[in-house]
């Protein structure tokens, strides 16, 4: 059986129809298009721009008069003292394993006279130790260990710190204040310094503070506006890229007390049992071991049964 075709006109009003709807259909999509086009220009025009970085300031490092004044004039007290007694806290930070620094210190008692004789008497966070010099001999004395170490000194405060400092790493923050010229250990390549004001709450007197630095390090001190004694030292080592701080507090000075002749003599350092004058790595008695730390744990500790009783 046949189908009949339809009416020539029927098929014209179906080709009309069909060619109205693709022409709808392309309509739409044209919008449609518009408006993602138009919605993605809006959000690149409304995003915000990065902000322009403005240029760091640039201090120029001065060296004021001011505080150059002040650092003589505390140097020129210490310098024209023959003998002196102080006592110096230390507190320095070292790193934790966990990250934040920790804080270690230390007690100093000082006795100078110069030109050849010094004592330094430590009690500390870790092992005591005590400093003789008498213009001859250095004794560096570990009294808890009972061990002493002696070497044949230069003939001068200056040299014999010098000597300790190369020979065995004993150093002690305060030898600037020690040595003939304080100043020149102070202005070592200085390229800044300024005052920063008055402080009323170090040391128990009224204080004049100033900052100074070098390529290696930064300091502020505090030093008396009446006596020019130095109260406290603060510092930060430039190249440290921890920048952690050190703190030397200064009090109990005595200048050009009467000092008895066997202040700088030990008879326990001189009956102690010897051991080789050099650096902390060589001076061990025979059958130690340098302390080792010991490394973080890398996985969860377990836990531990509870103890039972019988």
């Amino acid at each position: 059986m046949m189908i009949a075709e339809p009416p020539s006109g029927v098929l014209m009003m179906r080709d009309k129809s069909i060619t109205r709807m693709l022409l709808l259909a392309l309509v739409v999509l044209l919008t449609a298009a518009g408006s993602v086009s138009g919605a993605q220009q809006a959000a690149k025009a409304s995003k915000p721009k990065p902000p322009v970085k403005k240029p760091v300031p640039v201090i120029e490092a001065v060296i004021e008069p001011r505080a150059v004044d002040l650092l003589k004039a505390a140097s020129s007290r210490l310098a024209a003292a023959r003998a002196m007694k102080f006592t110096a806290v230390i507190s320095y930070e070292a790193p934790s394993r966990f990250g934040p620094a920790l804080v270690y210190t230390t007690t100093s008692e000082v006795t100078m006279q110069r030109p050849d004789k010094l004592k330094v008497v430590t009690p500390a966070d870790g092992p005591a130790s005590e400093f003789y010099y008498n213009g001859k001999t250095i004794m560096a004395f570990a009294p808890k260990e009972n061990l002493v170490a002696v070497a044949d000194a230069p003939p001068t405060i200056d040299a014999a710190l010098e000597f300790a400092f190369h020979s065995a790493e004993i150093f002690y923050p305060f030898s600037d204040l020690l040595v003939t010229d304080p100043y020149a250990g102070l202005a070592n390549g200085m390229q800044l310094a300024f005052y920063i004001g008055q402080s009323n709450v170090v040391g128990g007197t009224t204080t004049d503070m100033v900052a100074y630095a070098s390529d290696d390090v930064f300091v502020q001190i505090w030093i008396g506006a009446e006596d020019k004694l130095p109260r406290k030292m603060r510092a930060v080592y430039r190249r440290d890229p921890l920048q952690l701080r050190h703190e030397m507090e200064l009090s109990n000075w005595q200048l050009d007390p009467t000092l008895a002749p066997d202040v700088f003599v030990s008879q326990s350092a001189a009956t102690a049992k010897r051991i080789g004058f050099g650096h902390p790595s060589t001076m061990l008695p025979p059958g130690t071991k340098p302390a080792a730390f010991r490394k973080p744990a890398t996985s969860k500790p377990t836990k531990t049964a509870p103890a039972t009783t019988k």
